[in-house]
């Protein structure tokens, strides 16, 4: 008896890494080992900074609120302090958004808290 090889199958596979592989730089977009073994790490970079993503953007929120807050006079942490306390209820997204493209706003809000 032959042996089946399901040509139809392996050659789905192949196309399916092949098209994920598309845009990379030379062997790794062309040849299907290497592009498996780049498409395999790209994967596990996607799946990794999905998450990181949210750390990022938390860090940089906090900087803006930050830099905004000792232009009027006060810390961060006690800008945050007196605003759980005040019972004023604005995520970091929101202040960092509001220091940045209304600052005036951002300063009667600090007045308002302390």
């Amino acid at each position: 008896m032959s042996r089946a090889t399901n040509n139809v199958a392996s050659h789905r596979k192949h196309k399916k890494i092949l098209k994920m592989a598309k845009g990379f730089v030379s062997s790794r977009g062309n040849l299907f080992k290497t592009a498996k073994e780049t498409v395999e790490k790209s994967l596990i970079y996607a799946y990794r900074d999905r998450r990181n993503k949210k750390r990022d953007f938390r860090r940089l929120w906090i900087i803006r609120i930050n830099a905004a807050c000792r232009l009027n006079g006060i810390s961060y942490s006690k800008f945050i302090n007196l605003l759980q306390t005040k019972g004023i209820s604005l995520d970091r997204k929101n202040l960092a958004d509001l220091a940045v493209r209304n600052p005036k706003a951002f300063s009667e809000l600090v007045t308002a808290v302390q």
